[in-house]
């Protein structure tokens, strides 16, 4: 780990940086907001580790930084977008505006967006909505890559395809970010380049055997990674990839079925407004009563009581809001020669 690195230190370094590379101040700004909430949070895969591949995107012209995403349809309370291959943190919080307009009108309010870049880490979107006392419901996927194998398969068919939820509650939103795959792309392709191993077999190699081993997914033949639930309930994940591939790439009419782009997202995300319903207050007094009867359950371990998703989450950014952010080594390593190139001071 490096040292810690006062949270907006880290910001305004990334957005000087997106600003160097072409992005204009407003895009920067969701960009690096988005990314330093990642980090604050704990999702270090998803973080500002992704700041050097988004930079050299946009260098490739594989990431656009100009213009406006394209209205494809629009309905009082559904809407899909064409990306563009914008910037994804810039396009989700654009979509959060749009869907919680639609919302507070229509009960609910659907932005799909295909062609989006890559939208970081999705427990970043939560807090904001649910605060609100909104429901956020929010998946993605990309059709530009595969790295997860259908249960009983061998070959690649998905990416990790999260699907995420922020909650409202009394308190705290409760945070819900699942990787419909046991592990993500992120942490094994930096334990790969680390020479580290995964907790648990959450892969197989290319002839069907379990491994830690994330070398597994970049030798011939290639391995996976399994569906969430491993090769003991591996249908599950199943089922749930191929749901947000029906929320993404079905709603949005593009996905799989046509040529590869480079690296982005198909995103779902839908705001529920309580108050079409029984009403803020009926939520959250239900949430509040099924959080405080998973506080009561007895810990399995004396020394970990059970806590919501999202908890620890929230708890550590705040933390880190205070005292600095702890970023994992290796991320401002790969940022130095981004900042040399466009003259702008390293944060540390």
């Amino acid at each position: 780990m490096t040292q810690r690195i006062a949270a907006q230190r880290l910001a305004d370094f990334a957005r000087a940086l997106l600003q160097a590379a072409g992005m204009p101040a407003d895009k920067a700004q969701a960009v690096s907001t988005v990314l330093v909430e990642g980090d604050l949070m704990g999702h270090t895969t998803h973080g500002l580790q992704l700041l050097a591949p988004y930079l050299a995107d946009i260098e490739k012209r594989s990431m656009n930084v100009d213009g406006e995403p394209q209205v494809l349809s629009d309905k009082p309370a559904a809407l899909l977008w064409d990306g563009r291959r914008l910037p994804g943190p810039w396009l989700v919080l654009r979509a959060i505006e749009h869907a919680t307009a639609r919302a507070r009108e229509a009960g609910t309010g659907t932005v799909v967006i295909r062609r989006s870049h890559h939208i970081a880490s999705l427990a970043s979107y939560h807090r904001r909505v649910a605060e609100k006392g909104l429901v956020l419901l929010l998946a993605s996927s990309d059709a530009n890559s595969a790295s997860v194998a259908p249960f009983g398969g061998l070959d690649p068919v998905f990416t990790p395809n999260p699907i995420s939820a922020g909650l409202p509650t009394g308190g705290l939103p409760i945070s819900v970010d699942i990787s419909t795959s046991t592990t993500t792309n992120g942490l094994t392709n930096r334990l790969h380049q680390q020479g580290g191993k995964l907790p648990a077999p959450w892969l197989i190699d290319g002839h069907g055997q379990p491994s830690d081993d994330p070398a597994v997914l970049f030798k011939d033949p290639k391995g996976t990674i399994l569906p969430l639930g491993g090769l003991d309930s591996g249908h599950k994940g199943f089922g749930l990839s191929l749901l947000v591939e029906a929320l993404t790439g079905g709603l949005a009419g593009h996905g799989r079925a046509d040529p590869r782009e480079g690296w982005g997202a198909t995103v779902f995300l839908q705001v529920i407004d309580p108050e079409a319903f029984a009403g803020r207050a009926a939520f959250e007094r239900q949430i509040d009563e099924v959080a405080r009867q998973c506080r009561a359950s007895r810990p399995a371990n004396p020394q970990r009581p059970v806590r919501l998703p999202g908890e620890r989450g929230f708890q550590l950014a705040d933390q880190q809001a205070a005292q600095g952010v702890l970023l994992h080594e290796g991320i401002l390593a790969a940022l130095a020669p981004w900042a040399r190139k466009y003259d702008v001071a390293m944060p540390g």
